[in-house]
């Protein structure tokens, strides 16, 4: 493994998360946003693709909040408990998402609370991740289902769990109160779970091909270029956006979409450096770079014209003072355990 990161410690945590153990992932500079009332599912349905009538209590969805032009105003995952819908999104789509959920507070049975400031996150993953929430909880974990959502009391501290991944390695997100936070992060790092800092967890995420808002996607996106097929329904009702959504989706592709790239060199390249053609057009942007220790590779996210997304499509990439070779590849990166049968 090529010394990607600056010092043992970083090597160390991405090799738990890659080769078998487990990582710890901050997760608390996302968005926590509560919705409740008899009419919140009606509101709510109106607002964001995919379909909210469906999610059952104690289940979860992915969900993206559109403007009328099907652009992409955030991401999000829906987490529908006892109390409500809990609406967890990146940091840079809060305040959006907050703004756009209060303008209905007036007009029916639909409460809307911040709970940004009282509820944290934290993300265990990699292979092991079940089996240390498993010891760490004493529940059981490893059976928990995709789009399941397992609500656990242990010594008096609520913790709502869900399966996901941020590194294509099998994964569960935590939701548990900022009180308890502290305590929750020394138990699990305690049974095994290396701490993770950002650097290494924006490798892993780029390997895994995961966007994220404010970076790889943003306003100037339409929601069907961003890979985001599983946070769409196209057989709901009306929601804001889906004229344009579903005429993109019948028209059969978009101008351009998120894809790979993975250069000659082991430099990441910054953001928005160029990417161009064997015949010398500009077909797209990078969003996201790093340098991929599992393909000793320095890899991109970005945005390529329809005609040039098949993989193994020859491509440069131009840095404000470089010009690098490179391929067009599949997402994710990496294949992790998230890709292996589970539940």
């Amino acid at each position: 493994m090529s010394a990607s990161f600056a010092n043992d410690s970083q090597l160390t945590g991405y090799a738990a998360v890659r080769d078998g153990g487990a990582g710890l992932i901050d997760l608390s500079n996302r968005g926590r946003i509560l919705v409740d009332g008899s009419e919140a599912v009606m509101f709510l349905n109106g607002l964001i693709t995919n379909d909210i009538k469906t999610l059952a209590v104690n289940s979860w969805m992915p969900a993206a909040f559109a403007n009328v032009q099907g652009r992409l105003l955030a991401v999000v995952r829906v987490i529908h408990r006892e109390d409500g819908f809990l609406i967890d999104t990146d940091s840079a789509a809060r305040e959006t998402v907050l703004k756009l959920l209060e303008r209905f507070t007036l007009a029916g049975d639909f409460r809307v609370a911040d709970l940004t400031g009282a509820i944290t996150s934290i993300s265990v993953q990699g292979n092991k991740a079940a089996e240390i929430l498993g010891a760490v909880l004493d529940a059981p974990v490893s059976g928990l289902a995709r789009g399941s959502v397992l609500d656990v009391q242990t010594g008096g501290k609520r913790i709502t769990l869900i399966r996901a991944t941020h590194t294509g390695e099998d994964g569960f997100d935590l939701f548990v109160d900022v009180k308890d936070s502290d305590f929750l992060r020394d138990e699990l790092s305690k049974a095994g779970a290396r701490v993770i800092d950002q650097q290494v967890a924006e490798t892993l995420r780029i390997e895994a091909g995961v966007p994220r808002y404010g970076i790889d996607m943003d306003e100037n996106n339409v929601v069907t270029e961003t890979n985001l097929d599983d946070a769409v329904s196209f057989t709901k009702g009306c929601y804001l956006g889906q004229e344009i959504i579903v005429r993109i989706k019948h028209r059969g592709h978009v101008a351009k979409k998120l894809s790979g790239v993975v250069l000659d060199d082991s430099t990441p390249v910054p953001h928005n450096s160029k990417i161009i053609s064997s015949e010398g057009k500009e077909i797209g942007r990078v969003t996201s770079s790093t340098f991929s220790p599992r393909l000793d590779r320095a890899i991109a996210l970005g945005y390529l014209k329809y005609d040039y997304l098949a993989a193994g499509t020859e491509v440069k990439v131009a840095a404000p003072e470089s010009e690098t070779s490179a391929i067009v590849a599949d997402l994710p990166f990496v294949r992790g355990g998230w890709y292996q049968e589970q539940p």
